[in-house]
């Protein structure tokens, strides 16, 4: 008999903490918590950030418009065909535009493979240097900005494209703004917003680990 009513104590006991855990989970914002599951499903799904392919679209107009005044030059400098050989077959370091179109595919390949193979958080790979991410030393690569700095300028004053026209001048300088416009982008809009944007989430995940389990039984 003196069972019993410990029996009965524990049932009730039982059903309070029970009925406690149904009010928590009624108690739930439905709303909330998917729109929780959507934002951690969207950060994992999502392998690139839209201010860094923006970055990427940018370095691609850098190619194909320093690609496209190049092909306007050998066009008016007397057909493609034979501006292309002798800018090409006979490369003269001091007339040809030749090795301007080919530093802006070195930046293209360079800054594609950082910031969207290898998806680098780093300046170093368009202002100067970068660690090789895939072995276990470091390879210094001369890159990007500061390569393309120091070409154009020796480029300007030992060559005589200043006597060749409008060109002379346009493919040098645009190659030049180009190259500084996408270090001031990756170094004031892309790396800051990411790293924003990764502070925040780590905000929202603590804040979720210092709540109490919605699901607890």
């Amino acid at each position: 008999m003196n069972h019993l009513p410990e029996n009965m104590e524990n049932a009730l006991t039982g059903s309070q903490s029970s009925h406690a855990s149904l009010r928590d989970i009624h108690s739930i914002n439905p709303t909330q918590l998917m729109a929780r599951i959507e934002s951690y499903e969207g950060r994992e799904k999502k392998g690139i950030s839209d201010v860094r392919r923006t970055f990427c679209l940018f370095v691609t107009f850098d190619l194909l418009f320093v690609t496209l005044l190049w092909i306007i030059e050998l066009n008016v400098n007397g057909g493609i065909e034979n501006t292309l050989e002798k800018e090409v077959v006979q490369y003269d370091y001091y007339s040809s535009y030749f090795d301007i179109f080919l530093l802006a595919v070195f930046r293209f390949k360079v800054l594609i493979l950082a910031y969207a193979v290898c998806r680098l958080r780093h300046w170093w790979a368009i202002a100067c240097e970068m660690p090789n991410v895939n072995s276990a030393g470091s390879c210094v690569l001369q890159l990007t900005t500061a390569v393309t700095s120091a070409f154009l300028l020796a480029k300007v004053i030992l060559s005589k494209l200043f006597s060749q026209g409008a060109f002379g001048y346009v493919l040098p300088i645009i190659s030049f703004i180009l190259a500084w416009i996408e270090t001031w982008f990756l170094d004031f809009k892309v790396l800051p917003q990411e790293a924003e944007e990764e502070n925040r989430s780590d905000e929202a995940e603590e804040k979720q680990d210092s709540e109490k389990p919605l699901l607890e039984l």
